[in-house]
């Protein structure tokens, strides 16, 4: 799987503590990686980190990645092989509450990170994880096409902004500096889409407030029921960040690879309605409108296209939507059974479950006799 790539290697995975970074860094221990995490300490519980740690890592560093002496020091210890960087203050409405945090996080944080391992001087690729939110939204005509990597970046919101900056400021090191250094390694960006799965426990997201509100025994109080995401399971858009890694890691020097890429699904976006209605399939209740319909702070409709991750990569999704939002409330009704007894392990039984799947449908990152190396 992924050609074997990651078994062995040191791997350092900055936001580990976050929901798609704790994923990410039981994954690629499952791979056969040394993963290293960098990051702030886990939110308060419940968090999925907390299910995931043990055993999971070589070493833990609590560094703030807006603390460029910290970092640099980091990294120089862990001393990786690869890096996955999702470092991130990744709520749009906080943004509106906090900007300067925002920006100093995603756009100054990123800038450490990357002159941190400029100045280690060694081959360490780099994949940054950004956003589908960096994309200019000019709210013109993009529902059959979506967002493309080519198409104007920007952002009318802190967060997005903060996005679309990290995007501008990581091609500008990997043009100047990397590029032009054969000792260092490739770096690329993945924007990937609205993610969804067991163990999200933040604020303002729609799975973690279905749980809150059937925990309850209360309906579902739903804020912009109408508004549109490209949803996916959270194993899809990593897959397609382990698949580039694989990719960026195994080809020559100014690699065509060390660019920009979507990761979303396949199919057309759905509104927040219907993710909630398909979870209520697996965990019944009713739903409701909240009082307040979008306030104006997040955009109605952000399709995305995922032609460059085909073409290319020779990367698509496994799990449709359907399928996403079902192993999604496997995960959080198996917690209300259990509690934490065995949930690291059906966590890895889920990540099985998918790898079975994309071998089932000939998924290229997921079949061992391709192998790159």
């Amino acid at each position: 799987m992924f050609q074997g790539y990651y078994r062995r290697r040191r791997v350092l995975v900055t936001g580990h503590t976050g929901f798609k970074g704790a994923w990410l860094s039981l994954w690629l221990k499952d791979l056969g990686a040394s993963v290293t995490g960098l990051a702030l300490p886990a939110q308060d519980p419940p968090n999925l980190y907390e299910v995931i740690r043990p055993g999971t890592f070589a070493d833990e560093f609590w560094v703030d990645i807006r603390d460029a002496v910290a970092v640099e020091r980091t990294v120089r210890k862990a001393r990786p092989d690869f890096v996955f960087h999702l470092a991130a203050q990744s709520l749009v409405r906080r943004s509106y509450l906090d900007p300067v945090e925002t920006v100093q996080t995603n756009v100054i944080g990123s800038m450490n990170l990357l002159e941190a391992l400029r100045r280690l001087r060694t081959k360490v690729n780099l994949v940054a994880v950004t956003s589908d939110k960096c994309y200019a939204n000019t709210k013109d005509d993009k529902c059959e096409q979506g967002y493309r990597e080519h198409d104007p970046l920007g952002g009318r919101d802190p967060y997005s902004m903060s996005k679309a900056a990290c995007e501008l400021l990581t091609d500008a090191w990997r043009h100047s500096f990397f590029r032009r250094n054969e000792k260092l390694g490739n770096i690329a960006t993945a924007r990937g889409g609205n993610v969804i799965g067991g163990g999200d426990y933040a604020v303002d997201r729609i799975i973690p407030d279905c749980v809150k509100f059937l925990e309850q025994g209360e309906p579902v109080r739903v804020r912009n029921p109408r508004a549109t995401r490209p949803w996916q399971h959270v194993f899809d858009c990593l897959s397609g960040y382990l698949w580039l890694g694989a990719k960026l890691g195994s080809s020559a020097k100014n690699s065509s690879y060390a660019t920009a890429y979507n990761f979303g699904p396949a199919s057309t976006n759905q509104p927040v309605s219907a993710v909630v209605e398909e979870f209520l399939k697996y965990w019944p209740g009713k739903w409701v409108e909240a009082a307040a319909t979008n306030d104006g702070l997040e955009a109605n409709q952000l399709p995305l296209s995922i032609r460059k991750a085909v073409d290319e990569l020779d990367w698509k999704p496994t799990w449709g939507f359907s399928e996403a939002v079902k192993h999604t409330a496997a995960w959080y009704r198996c917690r209300k059974m259990r509690g934490e007894t065995g949930l690291r392990k059906f966590s890895l039984s889920q990540i099985a479950s998918f790898s079975r799947a994309a071998r089932k449908q000939a998924q290229p990152w997921a079949l061992p006799g391709s192998d790159l190396l």
